[in-house]
């Protein structure tokens, strides 16, 4: 046990040690900045294809568009270095998890704020890996990748019920995302300036995450879609949630909408790499 108690310590040491260090810090808002870079290609993507032109509008297919550029894999490069920061900054947040008393309602936020911020760490270090692997030349096609990983998990036993609940997880995270753009609760992690600056960072936070939650909630819907049917075709990931939405009535509009509101997020995401609470 004694060993346990250590190596928890130490490990919450190295976290202090590492949010006290002011390059670290700054690698780590750089990441903000890369993931608003990204959001803004795909949100550019999405409406290039609501317009009835091609691409491919997730992650994968906008660090694509990245290496297409000029010294571009030098751009990736940047962009995963970021994005590796600020996933071992939330590691470390959720490591630490400031703030929060002992008693028994204080340890549930504890682990509710773990799990949050461990799942945000996972997310940014595996975009950090698909830009890195995009910059040495790699060409990831995202929505064969969602199908194949799929199709694999419905193959093992239980494997449909495993995707139900993973288009089930997805699903509520995008509802989170719409909750906290409603509730404008992202204020509490940025010091936003007064005045007009101020609100209209707020009104692209509202937009921009509302519009990833309704994307987000459309990719688990169709993996639940996927895991009801057993057909891995239907599963898919933000591209196509794209096609999802085009398939309805006054879909290219609403296309466009989605597409208008990642803009709107990348806009704020830029933005928190200034005003986020570090």
């Amino acid at each position: 046990m004694g060993t346990r108690d250590e190596l928890k310590a130490h490990a919450k040491e190295l976290a202090r040690e590492a949010e006290s260090n002011s390059v670290f810090e700054a690698l780590a808002r750089a990441g903000y900045a890369a993931n608003g870079v990204i959001h803004a290609l795909i949100g550019i993507i999405v409406i290039v294809i609501a317009s009835g032109g091609d691409g491919e509008g997730d992650q994968a297919g906008a660090m694509k568009a990245v290496a297409g550029a000029p010294v571009g894999f030098v751009v990736l490069w940047l962009i995963a270095i970021g994005l590796w920061a600020l996933a071992l900054w939330h590691l470390s947040e959720g490591i630490l998890a400031h703030d929060l008393s002992g008693d028994v309602e204080g340890a549930a936020r504890k682990w509710g704020r773990r799990v949050a911020e461990f799942g945000q760490a996972a997310v940014f270090a595996a975009l950090g890996a698909i830009s890195a692997a995009v910059a040495m030349g790699a060409r990831p096609d995202g929505e064969e990748a969602a199908e194949g990983a799929s199709r694999s998990l419905l193959q093992i036993p239980g494997g449909p019920i495993l995707l139900g609940l993973l288009g089930i997880a997805i699903g509520i995270g995008g509802i989170a995302f719409v909750v906290m753009g409603v509730l404008r609760s992202f204020r509490k992690r940025m010091r936003l300036p007064d005045g007009g600056l101020g609100r209209g960072l707020a009104t692209l936070g509202i937009v921009g995450f509302v519009a990833k939650g309704v994307a987000l909630l459309i990719v688990g819907v169709l993996l639940v879609i996927a895991a009801v049917r057993a057909d891995a075709k239907t599963a898919g990931g933000l591209d196509g949630a794209v096609d999802a939405l085009l398939d309805l009535p006054l879909g290219p509009a609403l296309a466009w909408v989605v597409g208008l509101g990642f803009l709107a997020y990348a806009a704020f995401t830029i933005a928190r790499a200034r005003f986020a609470r570090m």
